[in-house]
């Protein structure tokens, strides 16, 4: 559980009725963070910041969302919860928490009339903690689907997923939510071939689910890294999706990974990154 890593909690706000929902990971204070999106549809917030070049080096919490664009608005009730908990960036005047938003697409799934919102972030803040967390059909997870590459009638559940691994006191962990165009693989499978695709109808370029996709999650560990290594950190959590997702990464995707930090144990990047893409995978073969 990503909550084993000291100071983080998760919270889910889940509408099972309307197929979507909203996990809030809430970081311990001074938590250095960075990010990467590889798919060619991604629904993001304060994603700009996490570029390492960029001024804040701390993230406060990350939102993963159902709910397409609009879920986006869950971020403003975790800044909300997170401003009466007095945190956030010193600024002349007051604390300005800083959050980093993904959404996925899950409006076809469910009433796409009821999407993840303030107050649902603001939820599950205030109901997150640093026990055991659900997975499956819960929070950012609710509607997620995946293996919709051959048309949105080969489409199952997909949902949230997570795991851990441990060196020593080192500990990186995950919670991805995969709604993902792709069929999670086993480890063995080569993958999906350039025939498939052609069976599947992708001979023309296009895909037969061009909406409804996107994988996103948060790898946090307890190493003490820079931001530019957290970048270098997120990169290898895309790496473990490549390893257990096919296709991956596609123009109807906007997969999207935060990579958190929050310095508690000295270790080597290297080592992290390797760690990052084994929970990532681990974590989306869960699915199988």
């Amino acid at each position: 559980m990503i909550t084993a890593i000291a100071g983080v909690l998760v919270g889910h706000w889940t509408d099972t009725a309307a197929r979507t929902g909203c996990t809030v990971v809430v970081l311990p204070p001074g938590t250095v963070a960075s990010g990467e999106v590889r798919g060619g549809a991604p629904a993001t917030r304060e994603f700009a910041l996490l570029d390492p070049l960029r001024t804040v080096a701390n993230v406060d919490a990350v939102v993963l969302s159902g709910g397409s664009a609009f879920g986006l608005a869950a971020g403003d009730g975790a800044v909300r919860w997170l401003e009466e908990q007095g945190r956030g960036v010193p600024v002349v005047v007051s604390r300005v928490p800083i959050v980093v938003g993904m959404s996925l697409f899950d409006l076809a799934v469910g009433d796409p009339t009821v999407r993840p919102d303030a107050d649902a972030g603001y939820q599950a803040c205030v109901d997150a903690n640093a026990g055991e967390v659900p997975l499956g059909l819960v929070g950012a997870g609710t509607g997620a689907t995946i293996g919709k590459w051959r048309g949105w009638g080969a489409a199952r559940p997909g949902g949230l997923v997570g795991a851990l691994r441990r060196h020593d006191d080192l500990v990186v962990a995950c919670l991805v939510a995969v709604n993902a165009l792709g069929d999670p693989l086993d480890g063995s499978a080569p993958g999906v071939e350039v025939a498939d695709l052609v069976s599947a109808g992708w001979l023309d370029g296009t895909s037969p689910a061009p909406f409804g996709n996107t994988t996103i999650g948060t790898i946090v560990t307890n190493a003490t890294l820079t931001k530019s290594e957290c970048h270098l950190v997120a990169q290898s959590a895309h790496d473990g999706l490549a390893r257990s997702l096919a296709p991956v990464h596609t123009a109807s995707d906007g997969d999207g990974f935060v990579a958190a930090a929050t310095g508690t144990v000295h270790a080597g990047v290297a080592a992290v990154r390797e760690l990052a893409a084994t929970v990532v995978a681990a974590a989306v073969r869960s699915l199988g």
